[in-house]
């Protein structure tokens, strides 16, 4: 068993551009990749699809997800999941959105 401590991985988070999110890988297999993101007011993850199903979780913070249905808001506490194939983007709300993603199975594990 791992532990894997969410919102210190979203706290040290790196930011590979100012203007991107920070993101952390905290867990990898062929089955699943899990990753945070810590998205600061006026940025965002555009709209973009994957082969693999996606499940945002909000961990704190308020923010847009937008979708194949147009845009939704979410708060901490919230899971929305997308369907491999589903249009998907994320973006923060006036205050910082930090976001687990699952993504299952892992871009590139299917043969």
């Amino acid at each position: 068993m791992k532990i894997h401590h969410l919102f210190d991985a979203t706290v040290a988070a790196v930011q590979a551009n100012p203007t991107r999110p920070a993101t952390a890988i905290v867990h990898d297999s062929d089955q699943a990749r899990l990753v945070v993101f810590r998205i600061e007011p006026g940025q965002q993850v555009a709209p973009h699809v994957s082969t693999s199903a996606v499940m945002l979780v909000a961990l704190s913070g308020s923010g847009i997800l937008s979708g194949a249905d147009g845009e939704q808001p979410v708060r901490a506490g919230d899971l929305a999941t997308y369907d491999p194939g589903e249009l998907h983007g994320m973006r923060a709300g006036n205050d910082t959105l930090a976001l687990l993603a699952i993504i299952a199975p892992r871009p590139g594990a299917r043969p």
